[in-house]
């Protein structure tokens, strides 16, 4: 599949470049990623070339990940990024520090969310470390019902599968918080 371009009130969501790589590498070493996120740690310039050459690219060409950068304006900066990976029908995201706590990975989760149910998909899975407040937060903002804490699907850096959280959504799911929340 060719890449595709969202939007939102707020964002543009286009496929990370080259041009990405610094902000890529910069926002990939805040000690969060190391305590909540698979990323490689610690994070250097050549594990954020490799995430472009060997998932964004190849995700979108094998039609089983897509990747978004997401941006405040069209060929502004990278603020983060978000994926759904067909294979485990499941999103991830992330978002630079200085650019939380304003609802723009909430506004662009609803945003792919429709993308993907445009695809006829029938439930999106999220899932988090357990005390990702900031994910499960994002992802109870958006309509996800909370489905229990189980192990990660997605291993840890070493291999194991620590307590995730865990929701799903529906193309007929509320786009509002729902109830059951362990936050």
């Amino acid at each position: 599949m060719k890449p595709v371009a969202l939007r939102s009130d707020r964002l543009v969501l286009d496929q990370p470049g080259a041009a990405d790589v610094d902000d890529i590498t910069r926002y990939c070493q805040d000690p969060v990623f190391e305590r909540y996120l698979t990323t490689p740690w610690p994070y250097e310039r050549l594990h954020a070339v490799g995430f472009l050459h060997n998932v964004v690219e190849p995700g979108w060409a094998e039609d089983r990940e897509y990747t978004w950068a997401l941006r405040r304006t069209e060929g502004g900066p990278l603020i983060g990024v978000i994926a759904w990976r067909s294979r485990l029908g499941d999103v991830g995201f992330w978002l630079g520090a200085e650019h939380r706590g304003a609802g723009l990975m909430a506004e662009a989760l609803g945003v792919v969310a429709d993308w993907v149910f445009a695809q006829d998909v029938p439930v999106i899975r999220w899932e988090c470390a357990v005390g990702n407040i900031a994910s499960a937060s994002t992802a109870r903002a958006v309509g996800f019902r909370y489905t229990g804490e189980a192990p990660l699907d997605v291993p840890a850096r070493d291999g194991s599968r620590p307590p995730g959280w865990h929701g799903e959504l529906t193309p007929i799911s509320p786009r509002t918080p729902r109830p059951g929340w362990p936050i």
